[in-house]
């Protein structure tokens, strides 16, 4: 069963409060979805952590309910 946008920004919300999210459905399909993620948590961190740390928020869910998020993640400004 596939995942809902507001089911992915919740998960990443709890894990990062601060946490900006932004997610699309990019086929429409509610299985293909592109997250953007902005916190202050990614301050120094390389860009490969900073993913980690949300594919982290979601539990493991990553290739089960969540089949493919294309992901981008930033510092706040």
């Amino acid at each position: 069963m596939a995942m809902s946008a507001s089911a992915i920004e919740a998960l990443i919300v709890e894990a990062l409060p601060d946490a900006q999210v932004t997610i699309t459905d990019l086929a429409g399909d509610g299985d293909h979805y592109a997250a953007h993620v902005v916190s202050a948590a990614f301050a120094g961190k390389p860009r490969v952590r900073q993913h980690q740390i949300v594919y982290a928020a979601l539990g493991g869910r990553m290739g089960g309910e969540l089949h493919a998020l294309q992901l981008t993640t930033a510092v706040p400004n």
